[in-house]
């Protein structure tokens, strides 16, 4: 049994990769980049703020107690976690807002005075989403998909007959609802999977039971409590976490990855995990003959957006915002197809707007409000001061018309982000923020690899791998390939 295992970026999928091969019984060390662990979900103070950097949405829960739980843990023993209620908000102007509420029973109720039926056809759509999550988060995402023969059992192969694979979300969506409103909401959560919904598969209605029946939940202190639960843990079951160790080269020999080069030393290793951005591993960590994919290849790759981030230290407090808030007060379709298929700067984006403070009054200062605004923009894009600042201004000029204040003047913390700080600090392939876009056509098997197919002993975890982006898909990443390397290495 080889005992030296590298794993590099710590990240959620490089953390629990880490965490579960310590708990076998292996040697690992994990190499991180940055100043910090956490990847996407980094944090950092300015002002008596703490800013969440990235992930904001606590979705799935069931997926952290089934992660801890492996371990003889549960994320009460590390945080305290409250639900959400309302939800989120969805604003569709200055005079119109929908707060959805927490439970299905509510929202059967709101969707019933939105479009008489609705309350019922709600009701029929969830029992079918809930289907499609326990097929989909309890089978599918934890199967590595290394070979056709995993789907071949007539049980799975029964189940997708019932995923609708082959039908559209927005064909699905509407089956069950008319009023537009409706449609909106029902749609968001595929906004960010990397596709239109009249592109996306009807099995990802997965993600509406996940937010309306599981709910919309909050860590208190932030979304980098979960990081720092999994630091705890990993360091509890020995795993060595060296931070500022920018990895320059992985060393193969004999078809094996032997060594790992950082800017600050040389590891050796038995097995590698490859927790980084997978295109830099290809393309700046391996030679060209040791590469899964060429360069066509990931240029063909859907790829899910970016974003333009804003976070904002403000010294009053700001009314009417809920914990989250979705700012559909422009064309939906324009925007989407401004992300996937025209890729632009978008020209009335939607954007969403992020107060934790409410909820959590220790990331604010006594008084004042923590905001992280986002913009869902096409990967890819030419990103520079100028952009950024015009699109600051013209969400700023909708936000406080929403909330009928002056916000600007009040400002006092700002720090923005976008595609150039992605690629910065995560070597992000075309600045990307959310990995690889799930379509029909990358899923599953036709995602990249896992295992490197020339390397023996080098593979790949996190979002551009299955089972794909968000915060709880990357945590399953790093369990799926730890199992791999177990069974291969044992």
């Amino acid at each position: 049994m080889p005992q030296r295992i590298l794993v590099i970026g710590a990240g959620f999928a490089g953390l629990a990769a880490a965490t579960s091969l310590a708990d076998k019984g292996y040697d690992v060390t994990l190499l991180e980049k940055n100043d910090m662990p956490g990847g996407r979900a980094r944090v950092f103070q300015a002002e008596g703020f703490t800013f969440d950097m990235g992930p904001s949405w606590y979705w799935m829960p069931d997926v952290f107690e089934t992660y801890f739980a492996r371990f003889g843990k549960k994320p009460s023993d590390y945080y305290n976690l409250v639900r959400l209620d309302p939800s989120y908000s969805v604003i569709f102007g200055p005079d119109e807002a929908i707060d959805l509420p927490a439970g299905v029973d509510n929202l059967e109720v709101l969707f019933e005075q939105i479009e008489p039926g609705s309350g019922l056809q709600l009701r029929s759509f969830l029992k079918q989403a809930s289907y499609k999550y326990e097929v989909g988060m309890n089978k599918f995402v934890w199967k590595p998909s290394r070979s056709v023969t995993e789907f071949m059992s007539l049980k799975l192969l029964f189940d997708v007959t019932r995923l609708d694979v082959f039908q559209s979300f927005a064909t699905h969506a509407r089956k069950f609802f008319t009023h537009p409103r409706l449609l909106e909401i029902v749609e968001f959560p595929v906004l960010f999977l990397g596709a239109t919904p009249e592109n996306t598969p009807a099995m990802y209605s997965l993600m509406n039971y996940a937010e309306m029946a599981l709910g919309t939940w909050y860590p208190m202190g932030g979304m980098h409590e979960i990081v720092k639960a999994m630091v705890s843990l990993a360091q509890e079951k020995g795993v060595k976490i060296l931070l500022n160790q920018a990895v320059q080269k992985i060393e193969v020999v004999d078809k094996k990855a032997q060594r790992v080069v950082t800017d600050t030393g040389i590891f050796e290793a038995d097995v590698v995990i490859a927790g980084a951005d997978y295109n830099h591993v290809e393309t700046s960590l391996v030679d060209p003959a040791y590469r899964n994919y060429d360069d066509a290849y990931w240029k063909s790759r859907v790829m899910a957006p970016s974003s333009l981030l804003f976070y904002l230290g403000v010294n009053k407090r700001v009314p009417r915002l809920l914990h989250h808030n979705l700012f559909f007060d422009e064309d939906f379709n324009l925007h989407a197809q401004e992300i996937y298929e025209t890729p632009r700067w978008p020209s009335k984006p939607l954007f969403y707007a992020s107060a934790p403070s409410k909820t959590d009054p220790g990331v604010a200062p006594q008084g004042c409000e923590n905001l992280f605004l986002l913009i869902p923009v096409a990967p890819g894009l030419t990103d520079d001061d100028a952009t950024r600042d015009h699109y600051f201004d013209m969400i700023m000029t909708r936000l406080e018309a929403y909330v009928g204040e002056n916000i600007r003047d009040h400002i006092v913390f700002k720090r923005s982000y976008a595609h150039n700080d992605f690629q910065q600090d995560y070597n992000a392939f075309r600045g990307n923020a959310y990995g690889l876009a799930n379509t029909l056509r990358q899923t599953a098997l036709l995602k990249p690899s896992l295992k490197n197919k020339a390397v023996s002993n080098l593979f790949y975890t996190g979002q551009l791998t299955v089972p794909g982006p968000g915060v709880p898909p990357s945590l399953i990443s790093g369990l799926v390939v730890a199992d791999e390397v177990a069974k291969e290495f044992s």
